[in-house]
């Protein structure tokens, strides 16, 4: 998946960031924290500040270890708070840590790593983009219709 956009819940007034998947056709908002909005909008905007912000500085952490951030992985949620973890390359061994999915994802985004969402978030928590389900509906109803039986013929 891949970031969207930013913006604010109607009804809770928070943070949200919106990832779509590549093909455009569903989307997962998580609710995230102001200082998590910021660090993803100034990585989105490729903006420098003068000091690093703490996923400047897990960034230079790694890349000081010489080590990679192969991926991001939203993998589960409980009670609405989703949950996260960072595939970390060191020394040619895969470590799995920890993180909430906003912090994961302003990390992905300063170290251009991918965004995954599992299966299970994808069917549970992901909405559709209204004009692509209509759109394919459409194709699929003028595929129907232009069937002929010698479709059907080997």
């Amino acid at each position: 998946m891949k970031v969207d956009k930013l913006g604010i819940d109607l009804l809770t007034h928070d943070p949200v960031v919106i990832l779509k998947d590549l093909e455009g056709k569903r989307y997962l908002p998580i609710l995230i924290g102001p200082f998590e909005a910021t660090a993803i909008a100034l990585a989105l905007e490729g903006t420098q500040v003068p000091r690093p912000l703490s996923h400047d500085l897990m960034r230079t952490m790694l890349e000081t270890l010489h080590a990679t951030l192969e991926q991001i992985v939203i993998h589960d949620i409980k009670e609405s708070t989703f949950f996260a973890k960072l595939v970390v390359r060191l020394n040619g061994d895969t470590q799995e840590i920890d993180a909430r999915p906003s912090d994961g994802i302003a990390l992905a985004l300063r170290m251009q790593a991918p965004i995954y969402v599992s299966d299970k978030i994808v069917l549970e928590e992901t909405v559709g983009d209204k004009k692509t389900e209509v759109e394919d509906l459409q194709r699929f109803r003028k595929f129907i219709e232009e069937l002929k039986p010698s479709d059907f013929k080997e």
